[in-house]
């Protein structure tokens, strides 16, 4: 097994590129951190490159982590695996694996979940994380909404990436497939032609998009959507944080 015990070895400093989209990008691959992630991964039989483990992991891998990928293990010290991490405290392991993006269908059905310009890492995750346990048939990000592979939009999916397709494309022609197909679009929106939710009959085909937090959906896509609907709200509060209200909206659609 090897061991690295500087954070100055040329292999950690290249793992730290992947921290950002551009070296993401560049190399084709991203870094997963933690147990959990890790374990998602090899549960869904995502190929690792290579795991980065401290000695502490290995001696408590309940999971039995080490031994499934023991050949492609490197062996670090406490120091560099905090120079790896994003977390406050890091749990001693990381895994490297390849940035693979999944074509888009070319028939859709079930029902989808589409973020427009969404750019708070944790909305993005819980979002997928939410579509997942609603057993919704994927998630499609809008090419300006935050980066996927990002660590905080990673951890915050809690392995649901494994589960379900997330896809990121422009949405102007994936609507336009969609309603060709006769799946319903529905955009979140409060305007003068919007109805609650709740005059929404759950149904099999659909997407919902949900918009930018502070901006809401752009002006084109409001103009496209079969019916814009809305959460009335009974208290005070001006507005829902955009991840609690698609949670609502998700399961109350299904």
């Amino acid at each position: 097994m090897q061991f690295i015990s500087s954070v100055k070895n040329e292999q950690i400093k290249q793992l730290k590129k992947l921290h950002t989209k551009k070296g993401r990008r560049q190399h084709q691959r991203y870094l997963l951190e933690g147990e959990h992630l890790v374990q998602e991964a090899l549960a869904a039989k995502v190929e690792l490159s290579q795991l980065y483990v401290t000695q502490d992991f290995i001696n408590h891998d309940v999971h039995h982590l080490i031994k499934q990928y023991h050949d492609q293990t490197t062996l670090i010290t406490p120091e560099v695996a905090q120079s790896l991490a994003e977390t406050i405290t890091p749990q001693g392991i990381f895994a490297v694996t390849n940035l693979v993006k999944p074509a888009l269908p070319t028939s859709w059905s079930g029902q989808w979940l589409l973020l427009d310009q969404v750019q708070d890492p944790g909305n993005v995750g819980t979002m997928v994380r939410t579509a997942d346990a609603a057993g919704l048939k994927g998630v499609v990000l809008s090419s300006d909404s935050v980066d996927v592979y990002q660590s905080k939009v990673q951890r915050a999916m809690q392995g649901s990436q494994f589960h379900l397709p997330v896809f990121t494309a422009d949405l102007l022609p994936v609507v336009t497939q969609m309603q060709q197909q006769k799946i319903p679009v529905w955009g979140t929106l409060v305007d003068r032609q919007a109805i609650s939710y709740q005059q929404i009959a759950p149904q099999a085909n659909w997407a919902l998009i949900m918009g930018n937090e502070a901006h809401g959906l752009n002006s084109t896509l409001t103009a496209m959507t079969d019916q814009n609907i809305y959460i009335p709200l009974s208290g005070q509060a001006e507005s829902l944080n955009v991840a609690v209200a698609a949670g609502v909206l998700m399961f109350s659609l299904r």
